[in-house]
Protein backbone atom coordinates (compact mmCIF):
# COMPACT_ATOMS: atom_id res chain seq x y z
CA UNK A 1 0.00 0.00 0.00
CA UNK A 2 1.57 3.57 -1.25
CA UNK A 3 1.92 5.89 1.82
CA UNK A 4 -1.06 8.33 0.67
CA UNK A 5 -3.41 5.70 0.72
CA UNK A 6 -1.59 4.52 4.47
CA UNK A 7 -2.25 7.90 5.45
CA UNK A 8 -5.53 8.12 4.44
CA UNK A 9 -6.77 4.56 4.42
CA UNK A 10 -7.20 1.80 1.85
CA UNK A 11 -8.80 3.24 -1.26
CA UNK A 12 -9.24 6.48 0.69
CA UNK A 13 -7.15 8.70 -1.60
CA UNK A 14 -4.88 8.70 -4.84
CA UNK A 15 -1.39 10.31 -5.72
CA UNK A 16 -2.36 13.25 -7.88
CA UNK A 17 -1.90 11.94 -10.75
CA UNK A 18 -4.64 9.75 -10.64
CA UNK A 19 -6.60 11.63 -9.33
CA UNK A 20 -9.58 12.70 -11.82
CA UNK A 21 -11.16 16.07 -12.32
CA UNK A 22 -13.82 16.56 -9.79
CA UNK A 23 -16.86 18.52 -9.54
CA UNK A 24 -16.73 22.21 -8.54
CA UNK A 25 -18.75 20.96 -5.32
CA UNK A 26 -16.59 17.89 -4.69
CA UNK A 27 -15.57 18.43 -0.87
CA UNK A 28 -12.51 18.12 0.14
CA UNK A 29 -10.49 15.36 1.86
CA UNK A 30 -8.37 16.89 4.65
CA UNK A 31 -6.05 15.21 7.24
CA UNK A 32 -4.79 17.12 10.22
CA UNK A 33 -1.94 16.74 12.38
CA UNK A 34 -2.13 18.59 15.38
CA UNK A 35 0.81 18.99 18.10
CA UNK A 36 -1.43 19.74 21.07
CA UNK A 37 -2.04 17.62 23.56
CA UNK A 38 -5.30 17.80 23.52
CA UNK A 39 -7.68 18.68 19.96
CA UNK A 40 -10.30 21.72 19.67
CA UNK A 41 -13.60 20.84 19.31
CA UNK A 42 -13.87 20.48 15.28
CA UNK A 43 -16.42 23.55 15.51
CA UNK A 44 -16.35 23.75 11.28
CA UNK A 45 -19.38 21.80 8.73
CA UNK A 46 -17.00 18.59 8.32
CA UNK A 47 -17.98 15.25 7.81
CA UNK A 48 -15.68 13.23 9.91
CA UNK A 49 -13.96 10.22 9.07
CA UNK A 50 -11.70 9.13 11.84
CA UNK A 51 -9.19 11.08 14.55
CA UNK A 52 -7.08 9.72 16.73
CA UNK A 53 -4.28 10.16 19.24
CA UNK A 54 -0.66 8.98 20.53
CA UNK A 55 -2.44 6.12 22.44
CA UNK A 56 -3.40 4.44 19.08
CA UNK A 57 -0.65 1.59 19.11
CA UNK A 58 -0.71 2.37 15.09
CA UNK A 59 -0.23 6.31 15.81
CA UNK A 60 3.85 6.46 15.88
CA UNK A 61 3.73 3.98 12.72
CA UNK A 62 1.66 5.90 10.75
CA UNK A 63 3.60 9.49 11.68
CA UNK A 64 6.90 7.67 11.10
CA UNK A 65 5.59 6.97 7.64
CA UNK A 66 4.77 10.27 7.35
CA UNK A 67 8.09 11.75 7.79
CA UNK A 68 9.26 9.37 5.65
CA UNK A 69 7.41 10.68 3.03
CA UNK A 70 8.13 14.36 3.65
CA UNK A 71 11.55 13.37 3.77
CA UNK A 72 11.41 11.50 0.38
CA UNK A 73 9.96 13.93 -2.07
CA UNK A 74 11.72 15.48 -4.83
CA UNK A 75 15.25 15.51 -4.71
CA UNK A 76 15.18 14.58 -0.97
CA UNK A 77 17.56 17.52 0.09
CA UNK A 78 16.92 18.92 3.68
CA UNK A 79 15.89 22.45 3.01
CA UNK A 80 15.24 24.76 6.51
CA UNK A 81 11.16 24.44 5.79
CA UNK A 82 11.53 20.12 5.06
CA UNK A 83 13.37 20.12 8.28
CA UNK A 84 11.12 21.93 9.97
CA UNK A 85 7.88 20.47 8.60
CA UNK A 86 9.45 16.84 9.82
CA UNK A 87 10.23 18.34 13.15
CA UNK A 88 6.55 19.28 13.33
CA UNK A 89 5.27 15.55 12.59
CA UNK A 90 7.49 14.62 15.41
CA UNK A 91 5.37 16.40 17.71
CA UNK A 92 2.00 15.52 16.51
CA UNK A 93 -0.68 14.25 18.85
CA UNK A 94 -3.52 14.22 17.10
CA UNK A 95 -4.88 12.98 14.04
CA UNK A 96 -7.99 13.99 12.07
CA UNK A 97 -9.37 12.80 8.58
CA UNK A 98 -12.81 14.60 7.46
CA UNK A 99 -13.94 16.23 4.56
CA UNK A 100 -15.06 19.82 4.55
CA UNK A 101 -16.85 21.80 1.45
CA UNK A 102 -15.29 24.55 -0.28
CA UNK A 103 -17.02 27.28 1.88
CA UNK A 104 -16.19 26.20 4.67
CA UNK A 105 -12.53 26.15 4.49
CA UNK A 106 -11.99 29.77 6.22
CA UNK A 107 -13.59 28.26 8.83
CA UNK A 108 -11.58 24.85 9.16
CA UNK A 109 -8.38 26.57 8.90
CA UNK A 110 -8.93 28.75 11.91
CA UNK A 111 -9.65 25.89 13.76
CA UNK A 112 -6.36 24.34 12.23
CA UNK A 113 -4.18 27.09 13.49
CA UNK A 114 -6.06 27.07 17.27
CA UNK A 115 -4.89 22.92 16.64
CA UNK A 116 -1.16 24.12 15.64
CA UNK A 117 -2.01 21.48 12.55
CA UNK A 118 -0.73 20.81 9.56
CA UNK A 119 -3.21 19.70 6.45
CA UNK A 120 -2.31 17.02 4.12
CA UNK A 121 -4.26 16.34 0.88
CA UNK A 122 -5.26 13.72 -1.72
CA UNK A 123 -2.68 15.42 -4.18
CA UNK A 124 0.33 14.59 -1.82
CA UNK A 125 0.36 18.36 -0.69
CA UNK A 126 0.83 19.61 2.68
CA UNK A 127 -0.21 22.56 3.86
CA UNK A 128 -0.82 25.05 6.37
CA UNK A 129 -3.84 25.92 8.11
CA UNK A 130 -4.27 28.76 5.26
CA UNK A 131 -3.82 25.52 2.36
CA UNK A 132 -0.40 27.70 1.41
CA UNK A 133 1.65 24.88 0.22
CA UNK A 134 4.88 23.98 2.43
CA UNK A 135 5.47 21.09 0.48
CA UNK A 136 3.65 19.87 -2.76
CA UNK A 137 3.96 16.37 -4.18
CA UNK A 138 7.08 16.54 -6.18
CA UNK A 139 8.72 18.42 -3.41
CA UNK A 140 8.05 22.04 -4.67
CA UNK A 141 6.89 24.61 -1.80
CA UNK A 142 5.59 27.96 -1.75
CA UNK A 143 8.69 30.31 -0.84
CA UNK A 144 5.73 32.73 1.65
CA UNK A 145 4.25 29.30 3.22
CA UNK A 146 5.02 29.39 7.35
CA UNK A 147 4.89 26.14 9.27
CA UNK A 148 1.82 26.98 12.40
CA UNK A 149 3.18 28.10 15.66
CA UNK A 150 1.38 28.53 19.13
CA UNK A 151 1.00 31.94 19.89
CA UNK A 152 2.76 31.89 23.05
CA UNK A 153 5.91 29.92 21.59
CA UNK A 154 6.07 32.56 19.36
CA UNK A 155 5.67 35.38 22.07
CA UNK A 156 8.10 33.41 24.41
CA UNK A 157 11.13 33.14 21.28
CA UNK A 158 10.42 37.19 20.61
CA UNK A 159 10.95 37.56 24.40
CA UNK A 160 14.46 35.25 23.88
CA UNK A 161 16.05 36.89 21.24
CA UNK A 162 15.39 40.36 23.41
CA UNK A 163 17.67 38.61 25.89
CA UNK A 164 19.86 37.51 23.75
CA UNK A 165 20.46 40.54 21.46
CA UNK A 166 23.68 41.40 22.67
CA UNK A 167 25.02 37.78 22.13
CA UNK A 168 27.28 37.16 19.07
CA UNK A 169 26.97 35.27 16.69
CA UNK A 170 22.66 35.99 17.27
CA UNK A 171 20.48 33.26 16.87
CA UNK A 172 18.31 33.93 14.01
CA UNK A 173 15.29 35.61 13.91
CA UNK A 174 14.03 32.30 11.54
CA UNK A 175 14.76 29.83 13.82
CA UNK A 176 11.71 28.48 15.23
CA UNK A 177 10.19 28.71 18.95
CA UNK A 178 10.22 26.10 21.09
CA UNK A 179 6.83 23.95 22.36
CA UNK A 180 4.07 25.86 23.84
CA UNK A 181 1.96 24.81 26.71
CA UNK A 182 -0.09 23.13 24.73
CA UNK A 183 1.94 20.91 23.42
CA UNK A 184 3.84 20.60 26.57
CA UNK A 185 3.49 17.13 28.09
CA UNK A 186 4.52 17.07 31.55
CA UNK A 187 6.43 14.25 33.52
CA UNK A 188 5.68 13.09 36.71
CA UNK A 189 6.92 15.05 39.25
CA UNK A 190 7.68 11.64 41.22
CA UNK A 191 9.73 10.34 37.47
CA UNK A 192 11.76 14.05 37.70
CA UNK A 193 12.44 13.22 41.62
CA UNK A 194 13.83 9.83 40.46
CA UNK A 195 16.03 11.55 37.59
CA UNK A 196 17.58 13.96 39.76
CA UNK A 197 18.62 11.82 42.39
CA UNK A 198 20.21 9.57 39.99
CA UNK A 199 21.99 12.46 38.85
CA UNK A 200 23.32 13.47 42.09
CA UNK A 201 25.23 10.03 42.40
CA UNK A 202 26.48 10.35 38.86
CA UNK A 203 27.89 14.16 39.58
CA UNK A 204 29.03 13.37 42.93
CA UNK A 205 31.20 10.04 41.92
CA UNK A 206 32.50 12.28 38.75
CA UNK A 207 33.73 14.63 41.07
CA UNK A 208 35.37 12.31 43.18
CA UNK A 209 37.04 10.14 40.58
CA UNK A 210 38.02 13.19 38.51
CA UNK A 211 39.59 14.62 41.62
CA UNK A 212 41.63 10.82 42.11
CA UNK A 213 40.22 10.68 45.18
CA UNK A 214 38.47 7.39 43.98
CA UNK A 215 34.93 5.73 43.86
CA UNK A 216 32.13 6.71 46.19
CA UNK A 217 29.73 3.94 45.39
CA UNK A 218 29.58 2.29 48.75
CA UNK A 219 28.64 5.80 50.38
CA UNK A 220 26.15 6.14 47.80
CA UNK A 221 24.47 2.91 47.94
CA UNK A 222 24.40 3.40 51.70
CA UNK A 223 23.01 7.02 51.68
CA UNK A 224 20.90 7.28 48.40
CA UNK A 225 19.67 3.69 47.46
CA UNK A 226 16.81 5.23 45.50
CA UNK A 227 19.18 6.92 43.52
CA UNK A 228 21.41 3.96 42.83
CA UNK A 229 18.00 1.98 41.70
CA UNK A 230 17.25 4.76 39.02
CA UNK A 231 20.45 4.79 37.35
CA UNK A 232 20.20 4.07 33.45
CA UNK A 233 22.58 1.51 31.77
CA UNK A 234 25.12 4.01 30.76
CA UNK A 235 25.12 5.46 33.89
CA UNK A 236 25.36 2.23 35.98
CA UNK A 237 28.16 1.15 33.48
CA UNK A 238 30.13 4.21 34.67
CA UNK A 239 29.44 4.22 38.34
CA UNK A 240 29.98 0.59 38.90
CA UNK A 241 32.97 0.37 36.84
CA UNK A 242 35.71 -1.32 38.51
CA UNK A 243 38.55 1.07 37.10
CA UNK A 244 36.53 3.98 36.52
CA UNK A 245 37.73 6.43 33.68
CA UNK A 246 38.92 9.82 34.99
CA UNK A 247 38.03 11.66 31.37
CA UNK A 248 34.55 9.94 31.75
CA UNK A 249 33.93 10.83 35.49
CA UNK A 250 35.44 14.64 34.46
CA UNK A 251 32.82 14.91 31.70
CA UNK A 252 30.17 13.17 34.26
CA UNK A 253 31.00 15.78 36.85
CA UNK A 254 29.35 18.35 35.02
CA UNK A 255 25.93 16.32 35.39
CA UNK A 256 25.80 19.01 38.63
CA UNK A 257 24.29 21.55 35.46
CA UNK A 258 21.91 19.19 34.54
CA UNK A 259 20.49 18.27 38.11
CA UNK A 260 20.45 22.16 38.78
CA UNK A 261 17.42 22.00 35.93
CA UNK A 262 15.71 19.23 37.62
CA UNK A 263 16.58 20.62 41.12
CA UNK A 264 14.91 24.22 39.85
CA UNK A 265 12.23 22.84 38.09
CA UNK A 266 11.02 20.60 41.18
CA UNK A 267 11.66 24.03 43.43
CA UNK A 268 14.37 22.38 45.94
CA UNK A 269 16.45 24.07 48.27
CA UNK A 270 19.60 25.20 46.62
CA UNK A 271 18.52 25.18 42.75
CA UNK A 272 19.07 28.18 40.77
CA UNK A 273 18.83 29.08 36.84
CA UNK A 274 20.98 31.63 36.98
CA UNK A 275 23.50 33.02 34.24
CA UNK A 276 24.61 30.78 31.92
CA UNK A 277 27.99 30.70 32.87
CA UNK A 278 27.93 30.56 36.75
CA UNK A 279 28.36 27.04 37.99
CA UNK A 280 25.79 25.39 40.20
CA UNK A 281 26.70 25.18 43.56
CA UNK A 282 27.56 21.39 43.70
CA UNK A 283 27.84 21.13 47.35
CA UNK A 284 24.26 22.61 48.20
CA UNK A 285 22.79 20.47 45.36
CA UNK A 286 24.26 17.26 47.08
CA UNK A 287 23.45 18.16 50.57
CA UNK A 288 19.97 18.65 49.09
CA UNK A 289 19.60 15.92 46.94
CA UNK A 290 20.63 13.57 49.82
CA UNK A 291 18.23 14.52 52.52
CA UNK A 292 15.73 13.71 49.72
CA UNK A 293 17.15 10.71 49.34
CA UNK A 294 15.84 9.96 53.18
CA UNK A 295 12.56 11.91 52.76
CA UNK A 296 10.14 9.34 52.41
CA UNK A 297 6.89 11.85 51.95
CA UNK A 298 8.82 14.20 49.22
CA UNK A 299 7.60 11.60 46.26
CA UNK A 300 4.00 12.08 47.01
CA UNK A 301 4.27 15.95 47.36
CA UNK A 302 6.67 17.14 45.08
CA UNK A 303 5.14 19.04 41.97
CA UNK A 304 7.09 21.21 38.99
CA UNK A 305 7.03 25.08 38.16
CA UNK A 306 4.16 26.27 36.10
CA UNK A 307 4.98 25.14 32.61
CA UNK A 308 5.35 28.23 31.22
CA UNK A 309 8.50 29.40 33.19
CA UNK A 310 10.17 25.33 32.11
CA UNK A 311 9.39 26.38 28.34
CA UNK A 312 10.60 29.92 28.85
CA UNK A 313 13.98 28.38 30.26
CA UNK A 314 13.76 25.67 26.92
CA UNK A 315 13.57 28.59 24.87
CA UNK A 316 16.42 30.04 25.83
CA UNK A 317 18.85 27.65 26.60
CA UNK A 318 18.18 26.09 23.17
CA UNK A 319 18.91 29.47 21.65
CA UNK A 320 21.90 29.79 23.87
CA UNK A 321 23.28 26.30 22.62
CA UNK A 322 22.22 27.45 19.35
CA UNK A 323 25.06 30.44 20.17
CA UNK A 324 28.01 28.51 21.53
CA UNK A 325 28.06 25.45 19.26
CA UNK A 326 28.69 28.11 16.24
CA UNK A 327 30.92 29.48 18.29
CA UNK A 328 32.57 25.84 18.91
CA UNK A 329 32.61 25.74 15.62
CA UNK A 330 34.71 29.02 14.36
CA UNK A 331 36.95 28.31 17.86
CA UNK A 332 35.76 30.82 19.69
CA UNK A 333 34.01 31.63 23.13
CA UNK A 334 31.40 33.26 23.86
CA UNK A 335 31.08 35.87 26.53
CA UNK A 336 28.58 35.06 29.15
CA UNK A 337 27.64 31.84 27.99
CA UNK A 338 30.04 28.73 29.58
CA UNK A 339 29.45 26.27 26.85
CA UNK A 340 29.09 22.97 29.15
CA UNK A 341 26.50 24.11 31.42
CA UNK A 342 24.34 25.83 28.79
CA UNK A 343 25.01 21.87 26.97
CA UNK A 344 23.85 19.96 30.45
CA UNK A 345 20.84 22.59 30.61
CA UNK A 346 19.42 21.92 26.90
CA UNK A 347 19.88 18.09 27.34
CA UNK A 348 17.90 17.98 31.01
CA UNK A 349 14.91 20.47 29.79
CA UNK A 350 14.62 18.31 26.58
CA UNK A 351 14.56 15.17 28.58
CA UNK A 352 11.96 17.01 30.98
CA UNK A 353 9.35 18.13 28.11
CA UNK A 354 10.04 15.93 25.44
CA UNK A 355 11.69 19.00 22.92
CA UNK A 356 12.93 17.45 19.64
CA UNK A 357 12.15 13.42 20.94
CA UNK A 358 9.48 11.18 20.87
CA UNK A 359 7.24 11.11 24.01
CA UNK A 360 9.10 9.40 27.33
CA UNK A 361 11.85 8.96 25.52
CA UNK A 362 14.73 7.55 28.18
CA UNK A 363 17.55 10.08 29.62
CA UNK A 364 20.49 7.65 27.72
CA UNK A 365 18.28 8.31 24.47
CA UNK A 366 17.56 12.34 24.61
CA UNK A 367 18.83 14.20 21.80
CA UNK A 368 19.72 18.05 22.06
CA UNK A 369 19.93 19.04 18.25
CA UNK A 370 20.08 23.20 17.60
Amino acid sequence: MGILSRIFGRGAAKPAMEVEAEADDEPWLVNAYATLRELPPLDFPHQLINRRDLSDPEMAGHLEGFAGYVLGRGDGRMTALRYHLWRHIQRVRNQASFTVADDDLPAMGNWARRANAVLFLPDGSVCTPEMDVLMAADGDADVDAALPYPPDALERRARTLAALDGFTPKPPGGMPPALGVGEYAQRPASEVLQRALALVCVAVQGESVGAGQGSLLAQLRERNPAGIAALTPKETAFIKAAEPDREAAMAMSWRYEALNVLAWALSLEGAELGPADRPADAAALSQTMLEAAHDDALPGRASLRPAEAILEALDLTWRQHWIVSQAQQSGTAVAGLNADIVMERHFALNWLTGFHNPPGTAWDDTDTPT
